[in-house]
C-alpha cells in the first residue's frame, strides 16, 4: 500500500472510531438522568466533542488527551453521568506515541479534580458520593488498562523499526563488501593484463618508430584503447571504492566538483532553481553521481571549455543538466559508454528518466528527472 493510500487509511479509521465513540457517548447521555438546566444543550455538545476529538489523535495526542479530559470535567459538572470513555481512548493514543509522563500527570489531575466537578454539578449528593461516582466515571483499572496497550503497542513498533533498521544496515554492508569485493577483482585481473597490453604496445610503437619504420594504424589503435580502457578501469575502481567508503556523497557536494571541475581548467558554474525541499537519500546521492559522471566526461571526451549545472528543484520531482560546449555535434548519436549506461541504470531504477545527447547549439547535455512526491 502506498504511503498516500495509507494515510488516507488512516485518517478515515480515526474519523470512523471518533464518530463511534461520539454516538455512543451521546446515546448514553440522551437514555441517562441529568438535571433540566439552560446548560443542557453545552453538556450534550461537550459529549459528542469529547467523542469527535478522536480524529486528530494520532496527529495531535496529547491537546486530544486534554479536550477529551476537559470535556468529561465539563459534562460532568453540568450534571451528565456519562464515562469517560473518550478520555480512555486519548491516553492510548498519547502513551503510544510516547507522553508517558505528560499522560500519567493528566491522568492523576483529572481523577483529583472529577469529584469536584461532580461536586458542584446539579446533582444533589454528598462528598462521599461524589467520589463513588467519580470512580463509575473514569475507572482506574481501565485507565491503567488503556495506558499498559498503548505502551506495548508503542514497544512492539519500536521493535520492528528497530529490525527494519537492522536489516537495511546489513543490506548496505552486504552491498558494500560486494563493491569492495569486486573492485579487487577488477584491480586484481584486469588492471594488470591492460597494463601489459598497454605497455607491449607503448614498446612496440617505440620501437618501430626508432627503426623509422611505419608504424600500423592498428598498433597505433590498439595503444590509444589500451590506455583509455585503463583510465575507465581506474574510474570504475575508484567509484566502486567510493560507493563503499562516502555514501553520504549527495547533492551539498556538487559544489566540490565544481571547484575540482575548474581546477582542470574547465569553466564550470551552478545555478540552483526552485524551493529547495528534502528528497530521498537514493535520489540525492544518485543526482550527485550522473553531475560527477557527467562532468568527468566532458573533462575527458568533450575538449571543452565550459560546463554549465543546473539542479531544479520542483514540487514533485527533481531535475538535474549538465551541458558543456564541447566537440560533440548535433545530430550525431552518443556512444553508449560504460558511463552513460551506469547512469542511465541509475536513473531509471529509481522510476526516472535520462537523456543524454548533443545539443542543438554545440556541445554535450545530459539531463535526468527524478520524481520525488511532493514535499511535506
Amino acid at each position: 500500500m502506498s504511503t498516500g493510500l495509507s494515510g488516507a487509511w488512516t485518517r478515515v479509521r480515526g474519523w470512523g472510531i471518533a464518530v463511534c465513540v461520539a454516538a455512543v457517548l451521546l446515546v448514553t447521555a440522551l437514555v441517562g438522568d441529568h438535571p433540566a438546566t439552560d446548560l443542557g444543550v453545552v453538556g450534550y455538545a461537550l459529549v459528542v466533542l469529547s467523542g469527535l476529538a478522536l480524529a486528530a489523535a494520532r496527529r495531535a495526542p496529547v491537546p486530544v488527551l486534554a479536550v477529551t479530559g476537559l470535556c468529561a470535567l465539563g459534562y460532568q459538572a453540568i450534571g451528565f453521568e456519562v464515562p469517560a470513555v473518550a478520555y480512555l481512548f486519548a491516553v492510548y493514543a498519547a502513551v503510544r506515541a510516547g507522553h508517558r509522563i505528560i499522560t500519567a500527570a493528566a491522568s492523576v489531575a483529572l481523577l483529583a479534580a472529577l469529584p469536584l466537578a461532580i461536586m458542584v454539578s446539579p446533582l444533589d449528593g454528598s462528598a462521599g458520593e461524589a467520589f463513588a461516582q467519580a470512580r463509575g466515571v473514569l475507572e482506574v483499572a481501565w485507565l491503567i488498562a488503556a495506558g499498559a496497550a498503548g505502551e506495548a503497542l508503542r514497544q512492539a513498533e519500536r521493535r520492528a523499526d528497530e529490525a527494519e533498521r537492522t536489516r537495511e544496515e546489513t543490506a548496505r554492508l552486504r552491498a558494500t563488501e560486494e563493491r569492495l569485493h569486486i573492485a579487487r577483482e577488477l584491480h586484481d585481473s584486469l588492471t594488470h593484463q591492460i597494463s601489459i597490453i598497454k605497455v607491449q604496445a607503448g614498446v612496440a610503437v617505440h620501437l618501430a618508430r626508432k627503426r623509422g619504420e611505419h608504424v600500423p594504424e592498428a598498433l597505433l589503435a590498439i595503444q590509444e584503447a589500451g590506455r583509455e580502457a585503463n583510465r575507465e578501469l581506474r574510474a570504475t575502481l575508484d567509484t566502486l571504492r567510493d560507493d563503499a567508503a562516502t555514501p553520504s556523497h549527495g547533492l551539498d557536494h556538487v559544489p566540490d566538483l565544481v571547484e575540482r571541475a575548474r581546477g582542470t581548467g574547465l569553466n564550470t558554474t551552478l545555478m540552483i532553481e526552485g524551493q529547495r525541499h528534502h528528497v530521498p537519500v537514493a535520489v540525492d546521492r544518485t543526482a550527485y553521481r550522473i553531475v560527477q559522471e557527467a562532468l568527468t566526461n566532458t573533462a575527458r571526451h568533450a575538449a571543452a571549455d565550459t560546463a554549465s549545472i543546473r539542479i531544479d528543484y520542483r514540487p514533485d520531482a527533481l531535475a538535474i543538466s549538465v551541458d558543456d560546449d564541447g566537440k560533440a555535434t548535433p545530430g550525431t548519436a552518443p556512444v553508449p559508454g560504460a558511463g552513460l549506461l551506469g547512469m542511465r541504470e541509475r536513473v531509471t531504477a529509481l522510476g526516472g528518466r535520462l537523456r543524454a545527447e548533443p545539443r542543438s547549439e554545440g556541445g554535450f547535455s545530459v539531463q535526468a528527472e527524478f520524481p520525488v512526491g511532493r514535499p511535506s
